[in-house]
């Protein structure tokens, strides 16, 4: 890091500081991030104390500067925190909170960078929980816990998946995309999915009331066919 010298004026970037990530390099990788979010943020749609954020800025300087020290994750979770919208995230004006969670989406270009450097730097300064990676091609899913400031790689389930502690969730791998689960196993719906299973159980309780009410008539109509006075 640059030491500041004596005639340096620190500037104080505004509260509403912009992202400076790059765009998503596939539309798969498009896909994935909108997936987690929505799956969550439906997951947790009555709290109020976490935010959820893909593609945006970190900004991190000691000396609070918005020119030096800034990173952007592809998926973050920040828990007990306001919930609201942010344009990106800036530690020093969120009482020095750093992601619980960190997810990359590995590319071509980013994997190396993402296995070394990122890893190097969510353990060593932001001190993060959990660290995730996936290659929603070669489908490369790895999961690190901090133990005494150390990553220690999360062993996999029977089914494959791995625990976050941070978020009380499994992650795993779901027709080629990464999914998250609850600690019973139940899959993280979408909000569509959510839709289209409530439309579901509806029929099928509708069509169960048809059946029953089909039994009653049919035997009604035995009854009086054997003179039984139903009244």
């Amino acid at each position: 890091m640059v030491q500041s010298s004596q005639t340096d004026t620190p500037v104080f970037p505004p509260s509403d500081l912009l992202s400076k990530e790059p765009q998503l390099e596939t539309y798969r990788h498009l896909k994935q991030l909108i997936l987690l979010l929505t799956c969550l943020e439906r997951l947790w749609q009555n709290r109020q104390d976490f935010f959820a954020g893909g593609n945006i800025s970190i900004y991190y300087s000691i000396r609070q500067l918005k020119s030096e020290d800034v990173k952007g994750p592809d998926f973050f979770v920040v828990l007990n925190t306001e919930r609201r919208e942010h344009k990106s995230w800036i530690v020093w004006e969120e009482d020095g909170k750093y992601p619980n969670f960190i997810l990359e989406i590995l590319s071509e270009s980013t994997a190396k960078n993402d296995r070394g450097l990122k890893k190097q730097l969510y353990q060593d300064v932001f001190r993060t929980p959990d660290y995730f990676w996936f290659d929603p091609y070669t489908l490369e899913l790895a999961g690190f816990k901090l133990n005494y400031r150390i990553y220690e790689p999360i062993v996999a389930n029977e089914q494959g998946w791995l625990w976050s502690d941070e978020l009380q969730l499994y992650l795993g791998i779901v027709g080629e995309q990464l999914r998250f689960f609850t600690p019973d196993g139940e899959l993280v719906l979408t909000p569509e999915e959510a839709e289209a299973e409530e439309r579901q159980r509806a029929e099928t309780e509708r069509q169960r009331a048809d059946a029953a009410e089909a039994k009653v008539e049919t035997l009604r109509q035995k009854l009086l066919e054997l003179g039984v006075n139903l009244e």
